[in-house]
């Protein structure tokens, strides 16, 4: 297992590397490139933001060489019971899809509904194949089972959400690339715990590898951006992962575990909804930007980009631990480590503000 993994890694990483100067100046040729034209906007100079296919191509040929290695091997069977083949193929079928929408709105921008037509689209296909949620667990309590409309209903919103998430979270750089390879590792320590099926191990271990190999240019300060089609490819990407990593298991605990690791951009997508309905007191709202993400607000209260950055990897993180330490360890243990998280970011921003105001007073005095 582990020679697996770590050839996963090393081959993603390897291409996604490689790759991404090739879509920088490919960008540049195209027109993806991203032109703060708005105060929304956290960059002031033009940007290409095509580095999602690098992303996609170190991820595809890590995924794809790993598949047919294991099945030439015997340590991956793709047509059993489970459906493995007829499920991966889902899966390439959503990616594509996911793929040309996003290259499509790098290049000429889309509406914010036509890139919902296509991640529906692809979620759908996903479903078609076989990837679902076929049962929902209430923490601790009992199990509900699903009936296949409302597992198919469940599961294309699931898709559909943590893929906006990861999406409108992609606002400094390096936030959403980096996010989602904490994600992906958290991920994978969890799969590995958990005895999850092997070819859920080698997706989000060949995620965490062009992710690694990308964030180099992407860290700032920036070389490229991942672009909506990075963006949506991950969200995407880590939706369907935690389906398949948790699908053979039957412990409460661990189905809401994807959730806890994915709370960072969940919250903030549900905040987002939340904001814009209230302010355009309209379901039409939802598809306005606004400043109002997690990172903005960061920025406002005087922290710099990469500062705002590594806050929020710090949280993402520490969500991360929190899911690994409670299926390892049970709940109090969790929450005694959560509680010991808040009180020393609580301090941390006490300390930081009562520093900016002592130099704001300074200022002001000279």
């Amino acid at each position: 297992m582990w020679g697996n993994i770590a050839i996963a890694f090393i081959l993603a990483f390897i291409v996604a590397f490689m790759a991404t100067p090739y879509t920088i100046k490919i960008a540049n040729k195209i027109g993806a490139v991203d032109i703060p034209r708005d105060k929304r906007r956290m960059h002031t100079k033009r940007m290409p933001k095509f580095g999602g296919p690098a992303v996609i191509l170190g991820f595809i040929i890590s995924m794809l060489y790993l598949t047919v290695i294991m099945s030439i091997e015997g340590s991956l069977e793709l047509f059993t019971e489970q459906e493995y083949g007829k499920k991966l193929l889902g899966i390439l079928l959503g990616i594509l899809v996911i793929a040309i929408v996003g290259i499509i709105d790098d290049i000429k921008t889309l509406k914010p509904w036509q890139e919902l037509i296509g991640q529906t689209i692809a979620a759908i296909i996903v479903v078609a194949f076989g990837t679902q949620i076929e049962h929902l667990d209430i923490p601790f309590l009992y199990r509900v089972g699903l009936s296949e409309v409302f597992s198919t209903i469940i599961t294309v919103l699931w898709i559909i959400g943590v893929t906006n998430a990861i999406n409108l979270i992609d606002g400094l750089d390096g936030l959403s690339s980096g996010i989602s390879l904490i994600s992906c590792v958290s991920l994978l320590i969890i799969f590995i715990m958990n005895g999850s099926p092997m070819i859920a191990t080698v997706i989000v271990t060949a995620m965490s590898g062009a992710l690694v190999g990308f964030l180099p240019y992407n860290f700032a300060p920036a070389r490229t951006f991942i672009g909506d089609t990075g963006s949506n490819f991950l969200g995407f990407m880590l939706a369907v992962v935690s389906i398949l990593g948790v699908a053979k298991t039957y412990t409460a605990a661990v189905i809401v575990l994807p959730v806890i690791v994915l709370g960072l951009p969940i919250f903030d997508v549900l905040f987002a909804i939340t904001r814009r309905v209230a302010k355009g007191k309209s379901l039409k709202a939802i598809f306005k930007p606004d400043k109002g993400h997690l990172h903005h607000r960061l920025v406002e209260k005087g922290f710099s980009q990469k500062q705002a950055v590594l806050i929020l990897y710090g949280l993402s993180a520490s969500l991360g631990m929190f899911a690994i330490i409670l299926f390892d360890s049970g709940i109090w243990k969790a929450l005694s480590f959560l509680l010991m998280i808040i009180a020393a970011v609580a301090i941390g921003y006490r300390n930081f503000i009562k520093e900016k105001d002592e130099k704001t007073k300074l200022i002001e005095h000279k």
